[in-house]
């Protein structure tokens, strides 16, 4: 396999090229995704008490999370943000399945770069909401059925992808790849302080 080379950083035939930031912001936040993971993982997403509470504790650390990206610019940033809310998609699920948002308290301003780590996990989201829509789609529960607008939402869209291009053409310096990844730190304690009060 032929790599990529320059005077300055000679490549040689079989040598890996060093991870982009996706990679090192993916590593770097392994432990925080894998807890929430297992946190969510105590919900019995195919009963409706469940899948409620499921849905609250989403709505509790998405809502203000979306509210801070607004008050920080980035539709600036995003030019699709529009596109990417999910606060109306998973307000209808909670009306439709008889659940309440009990939002927490919106983190302090983002900036640039507290933006780019926040969305990392908001957008990453989409992936593991392909998994649980696969979870739930044979429980046989209409009213579950009939709620799950957040989790569908954005399906078809390259959201996730041109995210991630727009992450990786970031200019960062070392400085800014730890306040990335301090933004997604935080986002992720926040959906898990939500399962938290919400089991």
């Amino acid at each position: 396999m032929l790599a990529v080379s320059s005077p300055d950083h000679p490549v040689r035939v079989g040598e890996s090229s060093p991870p982009g930031l996706r990679e090192r912001l993916k590593h770097a936040i392994a432990h925080a995704h894998r807890d929430l993971d297992a946190r969510y993982a105590a919900y019995r997403l195919t009963s409706v008490d469940g899948y409620c509470r499921f849905l609250e504790a989403s709505a509790a650390a998405l809502l203000p999370l979306e509210a801070a990206l607004d008050r920080a610019g980035v539709a600036d940033l995003f030019l699709d943000w529009p596109r990417r809310l999910r606060r109306a998609a998973i307000t209808a699920d909670l009306d439709r399945i008889g659940g309440v948002a009990h939002p927490l308290q919106s983190p302090a301003l983002l900036g640039r770069n507290g933006v780019l780590g926040t969305m990392y996990v908001l957008e990453g989201s989409r992936l593991g909401a392909k998994y649980l829509l696969r979870t739930i789609a044979d429980c046989g529960e209409p009213r579950i059925a009939a709620a799950t607008r957040y989790l569908s939402h954005g399906s078809g869209q390259p959201l996730w992808r041109t995210f991630l291009a727009r992450l990786e053409s970031e200019q960062v310096t070392p400085n800014d790849e730890v306040e990335i990844i301090s933004g997604a730190q935080s986002a992720f304690d926040m959906f898990a302080r939500a399962a938290g009060a919400a089991a």
